[in-house]
């Protein structure tokens, strides 16, 4: 079971999984063989307030980050899933930070970053049209709840906008590019690779960072190939920015992916990739190096069309 709300026994560094978490876990799912393989009986570990079982045994292979796996990806049906804290909020997510890890076994632990979208609260709905041009909807019934933009069309809107930045996540990795290994999808949740330092601090945003001229040509430069991997791809970001690129020890990492556009079934396609090289040009100009918007446009319009 995972609580809902905080405990007063409750350690004060553990946050309450939110209602958006998704429920159950391997304790659901598993026998007692299961316990047997594992080398301990679930009843043994006590879950606290912010703390459920792996969700990982609940995720079909489509729904799992792709292979080959990088090591620290904890796959064990005995990890716990440990909420530690909030790292990011926002209109249409927020964004925690979690421990998966085997208790007793050091080996098996890795941090984690869960994206959650809203469902009912999802308060950008009605400005995810200009993104969605071009995307299907399967499943008619969903896609007149969308159409009416009923409750039940924003609880699907955002599962769409989940399964949507894992799938982009998923695509991106296996092109080679800088973005967070997915891990898996689980309804309305993301749970990728956590961007930051082994004790929970995460990378600086593009935007806070200061360099001398020769650093930032450098952080251009790898902010220009990534662009060029998402053209060859036929893709735009849709809404790249200095807030949306991390910098971690000198490597750049595009985050926040769930409105990647394709520029060619999109109608507006071209334009978001034009924006996202001005958003991109602008800031490195302010910050005083010579790039051009529309240099880089040309070249990535080159690249997507070539």
């Amino acid at each position: 079971m995972i609580p809902s709300s905080a405990s007063p026994d409750a350690p004060s560094s553990l946050v309450p999984l939110s209602s958006s978490a998704p429920r159950g876990g391997a304790g659901d799912f598993l026998s007692a063989a299961d316990d047997d393989d594992l080398g301990l009986s679930f009843a043994d570990v006590d879950l606290v307030d912010g703390q459920r079982w792996t969700t990982w045994p609940t995720t079909t292979p489509t729904e799992r980050g792709p292979e080959p796996r990088p090591d620290w990806v904890v796959t064990s049906a005995g990890a716990v899933d440990t909420e530690l804290g909030i790292l990011k909020t926002g209109k249409e997510a927020d964004v925690f930070l979690i421990e998966r890890a085997v208790p007793g076994d050091p080996a098996q632990r890795s941090l984690l970053a869960a994206k959650r979208y809203r469902s009912t609260e999802h308060r950008s709905f009605h400005r995810s049209a200009v993104y969605t041009e071009g995307r299907r909807t399967r499943n008619s019934r969903d896609a007149r709840a969308l159409a009416r933009k009923s409750e039940h069309g924003r609880e699907v809107a955002a599962a769409q906008w989940s399964f949507a930045e894992f799938e982009a996540l998923h695509r991106l990795c296996e092109l080679g590019a800088p973005v967070p290994y997915p891990v898996q999808v689980s309804g309305t949740e993301v749970l990728m690779e956590f961007i930051g330092s082994g004790d929970g601090v995460g990378a600086p945003r593009l935007a806070q960072v200061r360099h001398d001229p020769s650093l930032l040509a450098e952080l251009f430069a790898q902010v220009a190939e990534l662009m060029r991997v998402f053209a060859r791809a036929g893709l735009a970001h849709g809404d790249l920015s200095p807030y949306n690129l991390l910098v971690h020890d000198g490597r750049v990492v595009v985050i926040d992916l769930p409105q990647i556009v394709d520029t060619v079934a999109n109608p507006q396609g071209l334009d978001l990739l034009h924006r996202d090289c001005v958003n991109v040009c602008d800031w490195f100009s302010r910050q005083r190096l010579d790039v051009d918007a529309e240099v880089l446009f040309g070249e990535l319009v080159a690249e997507s069309f070539g």
